[in-house]
């Protein structure tokens, strides 16, 4: 399979359905080329075409994800793609669990010989029948809503690895609390994967940056290094201030 075919499939599956001139686009390359491309993977039955659109033959929405997944799904597709620009071939990642995360590591398959230890079975599953990944999963008791691990062994685990950048999603973002997650084991497992990592990287949509926190949120601390923030649209005006302690990194610029 040539490069733009993998391409192509990965994009396809994050997204569910794109154009001939969407993918045009994003891979820089003719439309015809694209239609050459895609004859191949539609005959083999990996796409579809429908209504001059190419449809992904297989959803990767599976229970307990299924909801989350499927809401914003394109920013996270977006997003996923571009933080994907970030990471190298060979490199080593920790990944945490939620449904971005899950995007990421679908995009993710496009890169070579990663090395990611994960508290997400999602995530695990995902990255491991990629061919040449080694993946370790850190926990051994998984929550029946997400298939995440939070138990001592996830961070025994998590503890005895070191990796090049952790990729960490978010319940929300509050202009003036910061990264906020819906449990305190969620803050804790990302506080570890930071304190291993040489990059901090927070895969964030649009949608969770909200000028009011929600109730009963926690705070993410401890990061151990300036992070990264890869989201699918520019920051609201009320987060602007975030850039002062974030790198950002925007999928579309409008």
């Amino acid at each position: 399979m040539s490069k733009y075919q993998q391409q192509i499939e990965n994009e396809i599956a994050l997204r569910g359905t794109m154009t001939v001139a969407e993918l045009s686009e994003l891979l820089g390359v003719s439309d015809q080329t694209i239609r050459r491309i895609v004859k191949p993977l539609e005959e083999s039955g990996k796409v579809q075409k429908v209504h001059g659109a190419i449809k992904s033959v297989e959803n990767p929405m599976t229970a307990p994800f299924q909801t989350r997944m499927l809401h914003n799904r394109r920013a996270k597709a977006e997003l996923a793609s571009k933080l994907v620009e970030l990471i190298e071939d060979g490199q080593s990642l920790a990944i945490d669990t939620g449904s971005t995360a899950g995007f990421v590591a679908h995009a993710l398959k496009a890169k070579r010989n990663l090395t990611v230890v994960t508290n997400s079975a999602y995530v695990a599953s995902t990255l491991s029948m990629k061919s040449g990944n080694r993946v370790f999963m850190a926990g051994t008791q998984l929550r029946d809503h997400d298939g995440a691990s939070f138990d001592r062994t996830a961070f025994e685990t998590i503890e005895r690895m070191q990796v090049d950048s952790c990729i960490l999603t978010v319940g929300q973002v509050h202009p003036e609390r910061g990264f906020l997650v819906h449990e305190q084991c969620e803050a804790d497992i990302a506080k570890a994967m930071s304190s291993i990592a040489g990059t901090t990287v927070f895969a964030i949509d649009h949608s969770k940056f909200l000028p009011e926190p929600a109730t009963g949120m926690v705070a993410i601390s401890g990061l151990t290094s300036k992070p990264k923030i890869v989201t699918d649209l520019p920051l609201p005006a009320s987060h602007l201030r975030l850039l002062k302690e974030a790198e950002l990194f925007v999928a579309k610029s409008s």
